[in-house]
């Protein structure tokens, strides 16, 4: 039993004690004691589960180590919060809970860096050694080491995976330990990446028969940093990219941004702080999208919080030095609930013209590799000389930015992406509208405001895409709506033909299936939609091959996903030939006239470019090189089918492999005549091969090596079988290492036809995005836009146009309105109404319908005429920003001013509510100041939300050009004139828009809606009374208005006026009997003068007076 251990797994969260200074024994060098002490080690408190063995002897250890340590001082710090370690409660049980169950711990177990001092350095093992100097190396990185057949942790490292991954880490000699196997590398790695750590992969660069014959065969086994890893570059990177583990519509970018501050002096600029020009570079590595830009930003940084927002970048390269505002807002963005990794990077290097000579260094570098791989790759440096030309016409900032991102990504070797200049794109295009960031968040383009999902967001209804890379489009589609007239109207002739051909869809289903990439069965004419959605959806199936084919430029791409990215594309290629596009044109000459299937140019050029020629011919040629079993096994000595002369040392390997297979196999010849048995064949035990089994009594040389035996049979390595063993995996070590170089070789020849298979995809990425816009048009019986010509005014004319996202939730229960603007006659409603009447989901649903439009959708309504606009902008909802340091109205207000800066004549304008942040004198002047400004200044199309009548009155400034509106409603009045939890007016929403000022808001509906207690209610109903009251006095005597002028002019007034009455008896004491019979009788008096007021009938109206002053006497009299 004295032999037996017992595991036990515990977490624990004691604070390890520190190893005193006097406990290292002194350096026995004289000469050291000039150089300062080694830094004492930080010891934190690990926060992990520990796998921990015990046994006498090691208590007795720990026993000793516990007894000469001394008690901490200072409290520990925990490595991920940084705040102190609660003490235990009880020390001393704590520590016989230490002394009976775990490990005395090593002092360096928990180094944040591995660094040995003078006296330890020869305590650690070989293995241990490399570690130290490997992370010494690469301090930033989390590393990963491949040990056999798992990958494991130290130190530092090893808590933080045992943490991420939720695995045991132990002590293990001198530093804590934890360990993942090898073939579940991916999962663990996207794990770690996910929580925002920079991981590196170390393995093993020799294997066992390469090590035995090579000069370090008594060392550890070579080990070097393989591979990084990081949020912006998993998919494109080797062994764990392009897996799709959940993020596969997700977009990855890499954002590199540079600035310059312009008002150095700080002086108050137009925007109300410190002006800076910003340079930008998205880099999406996994798809090769590259997008670039300057521009100016005021000290909002609303145009770089909006780029922020529209790329969603997974990580952030920040080029140093950065102003507060600039970098307080991306830090924000970056927060800890994001998981968007953050990195500084200094820019003092590129001053001076250093920018562009990094990046020239790098395209020169590619070019002359080009040229010196394959002299007929000169069309391929000749069209990479002119994508430099491109790069030298960059702007100096967004040049900086761009030598930032390629020197961050050299250290993953992902920087050629970089050198194909057909993936550039500029920010500032145009003919794509960029929306600002307060039109994303707040008309939930991207995300819905409650939850951040993209369920209930405009791209949520509107993606029925069938494959990620389409959904990664259409996402850009819906941010940057276009604004070229053609380029829409192209869309919308696409789209409107494949809606059309879906009729028949059913009824051709069965004609067109997509059986594998080899299938030559033609059909004649098939039905467009049905092709469609069968290619789609079978690339939907197979992989991400927008992803796929940049990892095999990459080169980091597997065999087998090679193939089944080349397949996939010359399957969808095949298929979509079959609609014959070069053979629909009529050609007179021959008599001959073909029918043409598509219509749509768009549709055509498409079509054209996904099943190119070029591209097949390419995709059969590229597949006719590998060995698709030996691709499937994973198998590089078998994969490179040779050609030609095609890959001669391939060739030469394996012939020498052959050549030693047959060494070993004719010895067997000289054991036959040896023991004189011509059936003595080599034999396969347990995976070990060529033995030779003899008879027991068998005689056999001294230098023979036993490896078995059984009863009768015994089972020997001859020396020579042993030589030619250790030839034969010396052989098929080094046909797999030039058999990898081979596949690398291959790989970086297809650089040569990245391109075209780059617009191939882009092509059905397209058809995709098109295809969903019909299917979202067909389901939701929505209609075709119409767009005025551009030398006409600017007008909207929606004929019961629907809110996109609503009316999927609310189904047949949405009330549609219409929408009609004019920039010679109306062009700006001023819309009011009741709380939660439609104000609000209004004036989205008109931005909603025109943004729609603009990306080329059919829209929610029954017609629409609509112009080209340039831009929309939207001011709505109330938030504020404490830790930038914004209040709500400050908000409010820079949202505000960015609209005035930047809208035209031809941008739409939505307010909601402007001017609620602040005391009501204020907003008013506010809010009408600012429309004020729009209609003399801008002249744009403007739906503006107020809650202030008074606005109103701008109407006279403006005849003919604003229009008060308001969402209908219906009232009952409250009979009994009580109150009560109920409000004081009984409410039904229309939620129809019609001409004319909503008197009031009905703010009590809500409050009673949100159950404020009714005593709450109440207060405030008299309180809003008596304000109303005081507010019509004080405009009474400067209008001069007569006594009989100043009575109520509705029933709802006479109803309030009634109920404050009854309220003010109430509070002198009377009984509620008396109180109802005041109240009916003042409410008689009110009626009775409002009849003669406005009765036409003078006997009559005398009549009522005189009813009236007898009403009034009798009150008096009470």
């Amino acid at each position: 039993m004295g032999k037996q251990k017992q595991q036990v797994i515990s977490r624990f969260f004691a604070s390890k004690p520190k190893i005193p200074a006097a406990s290292t024994p002194p350096p026995s060098n004289p000469s050291s004691h000039s150089s300062p002490p080694p830094p004492k080690p930080v010891i934190s408190s690990p926060n992990v589960k520990t796998t921990v063995s015990f046994s006498p002897s090691k208590r007795k250890l720990l026993s000793s180590h516990l007894a000469s340590t001394p008690k901490r001082l200072k409290p520990t710090l925990s490595p991920h919060t940084q705040n102190p370690v609660p003490p235990q409660s009880n020390p001393s049980l704590h520590q016989k809970f230490l002394q009976k169950l775990l490990e005395p711990p090593s002092p360096p177990l928990l180094e944040s860096s591995i660094e040995p001092s003078e006296s330890d350095h020869k305590k650690y093992t070989p293995l241990e050694q490399q570690v130290v100097d490997l992370k010494n190396k690469y301090r930033d990185v989390l590393l990963m080491v491949e040990v056999g057949y798992r990958f494991r942790f130290f130190g530092k490292d090893a808590e933080i995976a045992a943490k991420v991954l939720g695995i045991y880490a132990h002590v293990d000699r001198n530093f804590l330990t934890a360990s993942v196997p090898t073939f579940r590398l991916n999962v663990y790695v996207r794990r770690l990446v996910s929580a925002g750590y920079k991981v590196g992969v170390v393995k093993q660069t020799e294997t066992a028969a390469i090590k035995a014959h090579g000069s370090n065969r008594v060392g550890p086994f070579g080990r070097g940093l393989s591979a990084l890893y990081t949020k912006a570059t998993l998919e494109a990177a080797e062994d764990v990219g392009g897996k799709e583990e959940g993020c596969g519509a997700e977009s990855n970018y890499l954002v590199s941004v540079v600035e310059k501050v312009l008002d150095v002096s700080g002086s108050v600029s137009n925007f109300g702080g410190a002006n800076v020009r910003i340079g930008i570079v998205g880099v999406e590595i996994s798809t090769g999208d590259v997008v670039y830009g300057e521009f100016d930003d005021g000290v909002m940084r609303s145009g770089l919080e909006a780029v922020v927002l529209s790329l969603a970048p997974a990580e952030l390269l920040l080029g140093q030095p950065l102003s507060k505002q600039t970098e307080k807002l991306l830090m924000a963005y970056a927060g800890p609930a994001s998981n968007v990794r953050l990195e500084h990077a200094s820019c003092d290097c590129f001053k001076d013209g250093g920018a562009l000579e990094d990046v020239m260094s790098l395209y020169e570098k590619m070019v002359e590799d080009n040229l010196a791989d394959n002299v007929n790759q000169l069309a391929e440096a000749t069209e990479q000389r002119n994508s430099i030309q491109g790069v030298l016409n960059m702007p100096d900032l967004a040049l900086q930015a761009l030598a930032l991102t390629i020197r961050h990504l050299k250290q993953f070797g992902f920087e050629r992406i970089l050198c194909c200049g057909a993936s550039f794109r500029s920010l500032s295009s145009r003919v794509e509208m960029n929306l600002s960031a307060n039109t994303l968040q707040q008309l939930e383009i991207l995300r819905n405001n409650s939850d951040g999902s993209e369920t209930g967001s405009l791209l949520g209804v509107m993606n029925h895409t069938l494959t990620t890379y389409g959904s990664r489009l259409l996402r850009h589609w819906v941010t940057h709506p276009l604004c070229d007239r053609n380029m829409i109207t192209d869309r919308l002739d696409a789209v409107s033909e494949i809606a059309l051909s879906m009729g028949s869809y059913k009824g051709s289903q069965s004609i067109v299936e997509i059986e594998g990439g080899d299938s030559d069965a033609t059909i004649m004419q098939p039905e467009l939609s049905c092709l469609l959605s069968s290619v789609l959806t079978f690339l939907g199936r197979s992989p991400d091959i927008q992803r796929g084919i940049t990892r095999i430029f990459h080169r980091t791409a597997t065999p087998s996903e090679f193939i089944a990215v080349i397949q996939a594309i010359l399957s969808a290629g095949k298929q979509l030939k079959r609609l014959h596009i070069n053979e629909e044109y009529e050609d007179y000459g021959c008599n001959k006239i073909g029918v043409a299937i598509v219509q749509s140019a768009l549709l055509r050029r498409l079509i054209l470019t996904a099943s190119s020629s070029k591209v097949l011919g390419n995709a059969v040629k590229l597949l006719s090189t590998l060995n698709k079993e030996a691709a499937d096994k994973g198998d590089f000595t078998d994969l490179i089918i040779i050609s030609k002369d095609q890959f001669p040392e391939v060739a030469r390997a394996r012939k020498a492999l052959q050549l030693a297979k047959e060494k070993l196999d004719n010895l067997i010849g000289l054991y036959r005549k040896q023991f004189r048995n011509h059936k003595l064949e080599f034999t396969c035990v347990s995976g070990t091969t060529h033995l030779v089994e003899l008879s027991i009594d068998a005689k056999v040389p001294s230098n023979w090596v036993k490896v078995s035996s059984t009863k009768k049979t015994v089972r020997y390595h001859p020396p020579e079988v042993l030589t030619a063993l250790d030839q034969l995996r010396l052989a098929n070590e080094e046909l797999t290492i030039i058999c990898r170089a081979a596949w690398g070789s291959f790989l970086m020849e297809f650089g040569e036809y990245y391109m075209d298979f780059q617009a191939a995809v882009q092509a059905l990425a397209t058809l995709d995005c098109l295809h969903s816009l019909a299917i979202l048009s067909k389901n939701k019986n929505y209609v075709r836009p119409i767009f005025m010509e551009d030398n006409r005014p600017v007008q909207i004319q929606i004929h019961a146009g629907r809110h996109p996202v609503l009316e999927t939730i609310l189904q047949d229960n949405f009330f549609p309105n219409d929408t009609i603007l004019h920039a010679d006659r109306e062009y700006c409603q001023i819309v009011t109404g009741p709380n939660m009447g439609g104000k609000s989901c209004y004036i989205r649903q008109v931005a909603l319908i025109a943004m729609m439009a603009q990306v080329g959708s059919f829209v929610p309504a029954e017609s629409a005429t609509l112009p080209v606009l340039d831009a929309i902008y939207s001011r709505m909802g109330a938030s504020d920003s404490i830790q930038q340091g914004r209040s709500t109205f400050l908000e409010e207000l820079s949202e505000a001013s960015q609209i005035l800066h930047s809208c035209t004549a031809n941008s739409l304008v939505i307010i909601d509510e402007l001017g609620r942040g602040t005391s009501t004198h204020d907003g008013v002047a506010i809010a009408y100041a600012t429309l004020h400004y729009l209609l003399e200044q801008k002249k744009c199309m403007v739906l503006f939300v107020t809650h202030y009548p008074k606005i109103a009155d701008i109407k006279a400034e403006f005849p003919g050009s604003v229009e008060a509106y308001h969402v209908s409603y219906l009232t009952s009045n409250n009979d009994e004139g009580t109150i009560d939890s109920k409000s004081d007016h009984e409410i039904t929403y229309l939620y129809k828009l019609v001409p004319g000022v909503s008197a009031r808001s009905f703010g009590f509906k809500v409050a009673l809606l949100a159950q404020l207690p009714s005593s709450c209610i109440n207060k405030a109903m008299i309180m809003a009374t008596r304000l109303e009251m005081i507010e019509s006095s004080r405009a009474r005597k400067k209008s001069g208005e007569k006594q009989l002028q100043e009575t109520p002019s509705s029933d709802q007034e006479l109803e309030t006026q009634a109920i404050v009455l009854k309220s003010t008896a109430s509070f002198r004491g009377e009984r509620t009997e008396d109180s109802e019979e005041f109240v009916s009788a003042v409410r008689d008096l009110l009626s009775k003068l409002k009849s003669a007021t406005t009765d036409d009938d003078c006997a009559k109206s005398l009549e009522l007076l005189k009813e009236a002053q007898g009403i009034a006497n009798e009150l008096i009299n009470r």
